[in-house]
């Protein structure tokens, strides 16, 4: 008999559900919320009664018995950094979603999951939220050391679309090195080293490339000075960065089939601010190779803008020596969800216990009566076990330098 799941993924303005049996999609829908819809909600957290009624509402209108499924997973929020995988919504995760850092429509989805399941007695799960985090220790670390570089990315679509490439491959997901990229109302690039994200952008803070409506990383001294100037508020600026940045800031649109079909009307402004959004996409996936030592088994690109051809194109065309590429127009991250808690229904995935942890203060990793996770990552790293240090690249670069040298006397 097929088990029978549900999969909620809240929006900023929709709420998402899918009720799944086993893989297949038995039902779908997207139910919108207006302005005024929201308008009387002060924080995102508030709408969490409401957005639960609308979806046993609409499973009643459809005839779902909602005590006949068999486990119940909504997209994970902004809570502690955590390892990719499934992660049942125990006490702790429940209350670092009730009180997250930060608002987020997403934050609801494994709350709500929870709800439903407790008073159906089934398992309440959540997967690869936005905050996975497996980058490799010194990928943090910035220039200032109160602004470290963190991991939050479109973990849900990425880990998807990898494993989907790696079944298609005839291959695992932990064998093989990929770049991907996921190109939406935000666009994240990140390394994938068998099977583990050690480098990523971070689109919800703005680094990385500017998207349709994120700035991307921006020069340092002219943003502080914007800051000071007196012309925007706090509130305004973070905007600028995440919701109003990007090519809505040079084009007032978010839209880019709208921005190409400027372009094909000769708007020559047009063609350079999208033009300047798919490089520095593509400048971003050169980072990554850098990150995987330029031994990438592919490149996949995914998102709602990789429906368009002309924009995927013009990424390959400056990255496609790098390795072959694929692409994944759309994201199905209600699909994800299922999966996710089908693999743990059947037992092919165990599912993981969320523990509240904040993230480590790399200037204490001499401290020896702190345990550090940074700390025994390097010592592992510098001290090879039972192996001699590899030396051949170096001693290749020394060789390739000198050869150059006596060349150019």
């Amino acid at each position: 008999m097929a088990y029978k799941i549900l999969a909620i993924n809240p929006g900023s303005t929709s709420t998402k559900i899918a009720v799944y049996a086993d893989d297949k999609p038995v039902f779908q829908t997207s139910l919108s919320h207006t302005p005024e819809d929201l308008a009387g909600f002060n924080q995102v957290i508030d709408q969490f009664e409401w957005r639960k009624n609308l979806i046993e509402q609409v499973l009643r209108e459809n005839k779902f018995d909602i005590n006949s499924f068999d486990a119940i997973i909504g997209r994970g929020g902004i809570v502690s950094p955590i390892e990719s995988g499934v992660y049942e919504v125990n006490d702790d995760l429940r209350h670092d979603l009730q009180h997250a850092r930060m608002q987020h429509a997403s934050n609801l989805g494994g709350l709500i999951a929870r709800e439903i399941a407790d008073e159906i007695g089934v398992k309440s799960y959540i997967a690869d939220p936005v905050v996975v985090d497996e980058m490799m220790p010194y990928a943090r670390i910035s220039g200032v050391p109160e602004l470290p570089r963190e991991s939050v990315f479109h973990a849900l679509n990425q880990k998807a679309v990898a494993r989907l490439f790696a079944k298609e491959s005839g291959k695992r997901y932990d064998e093989l090195n990929l770049i991907v990229c996921h190109m939406g109302g935000g666009c994240t690039v990140s390394a994938h080293r068998r099977g583990r994200v050690i480098d990523t952008t971070n689109a919800l803070d703005g680094c990385g490339p500017f998207s349709p409506e994120r700035s991307g990383s921006l020069p340092p001294g002219p943003l502080v000075k914007l800051c000071f100037s007196g012309k925007y508020s706090e509130e305004e600026l973070l905007k600028m960065v995440h919701g109003a940045g990007g090519l809505y800031a040079h084009l007032g649109t978010t839209s880019v089939p709208e921005a190409l079909d400027r372009i094909q009307a000769h708007d020559l402004h047009a063609m350079l601010i999208l033009r300047a959004m798919c490089y520095s996409i593509a400048k971003e996936i050169g980072a990554m190779a850098i990150a995987l030592k330029g031994d990438v088994d592919a490149i996949l690109i995914t998102g709602g803008i990789a429906h368009s051809k002309r924009v995927t194109d013009f990424i390959a065309d400056h990255v496609d020596f790098i390795a072959p590429i694929y692409v994944y127009p759309g994201e199905n991250e209600l699909r994800a969800l299922a999966e996710n808690a089908l693999a743990v229904l059947r037992g092919e995935r165990q599912a993981r216990t969320y523990v509240s942890t904040p993230s480590e203060d790399p200037s204490q990793i001499n401290n020896q009566e702190r345990p550090s996770k940074l700390r025994d990552w390097l010592l592992a790293a510098i001290t090879p076990q039972n192996r001699v240090t590899p030396m051949t690249s170096i001693r290749h670069y020394i060789r390739k330098w000198r050869d150059n040298a006596l060349n150019r006397d």
